[in-house]
């Protein structure tokens, strides 16, 4: 099979990264998950997909829940426990979950597993979101560009 060329491209060549808008308090909590950018090395402009690796008792990201941005999530390999407002489930390869802008259901996926696990996190990019994480007391406002 030939090398791609873009727009096609392999998820596989991009660089991960673990990096976060977080405050300092925040971080080491959520340095357990590794990103792949896939709308941005495509320039995407009204929404976001990344690829993302939960390391075993990694989480996604705080809880927490958007004001303006639908998000959607699949789990590509591996399980992952969603933890919402409504309390705690599984969520093995091939599931799906899905957070409609200003549901007020606080999300996030954590791997409880020993395994890595990986989801496609696919959200929309409306100007200055406001995204509350009710577990640990914090408060972000995406900016014109949706991030």
């Amino acid at each position: 099979m030939s090398n791609p060329r873009l727009p096609a491209f392999d998820p596989k060549d991009l660089t991960e990264s673990n990096a976060t808008s977080y405050p300092a308090i925040f971080k080491e909590n959520n340095s357990q998950r590794w990103n792949r950018r896939l709308g941005d090395h495509v320039g995407l402009k009204n929404f976001d997909v990344n690829l993302t690796r939960i390391v075993p008792g990694g989480q996604s990201s705080a809880r927490h829940a958007h004001a303006r941005q639908d998000e959607f999530i699949w789990v590509v390999s591996g399980e992952v426990v969603l933890e919402t407002n409504e309390g705690q489930q599984t969520l093995r390869s091939g599931m799906c979950a899905g957070f409609p802008a200003g549901c007020g259901n606080a999300h996030r996926f954590v791997n409880k597993s020993d395994k890595d696990a990986v989801i496609l996190v696919i959200g929309d990019r409306t100007p200055f979101d406001e995204v509350t994480y009710p577990d640990v007391d914090n408060h972000a406002k995406a900016g014109a560009d949706g991030k």
